[in-house]
């Protein structure tokens, strides 16, 4: 199973179950080293920079998104 199809799987889930998972995924990142989290960071940074090139990058400000998602899980 690819990730696409992981995440495709994932987004079926209600709200809350997101919501649980969300919380488990980043309490494992807490776990990782300094140089995998700076590995992971570049990574992250060279996505959005690819993103913003190819014009696919979201422009909705980050205050929308957050109203959204906590609108979502009430």
């Amino acid at each position: 199973m690819t990730i696409q199809q992981i995440e495709a799987e994932l987004l079926k889930l209600d709200a809350k179950s997101r919501a649980r998972l969300a919380e488990k995924l980043l309490h494992s990142l807490e776990e990782l080293s300094e140089a995998e989290n700076e590995q992971l960071w570049a990574a992250e940074a060279q996505r959005r920079h690819e993103e913003l090139l190819q014009g696919t990058a979201s422009s909705r400000p980050a205050s929308e998104v957050l109203r959204d998602v906590r609108n979502a899980l009430k």
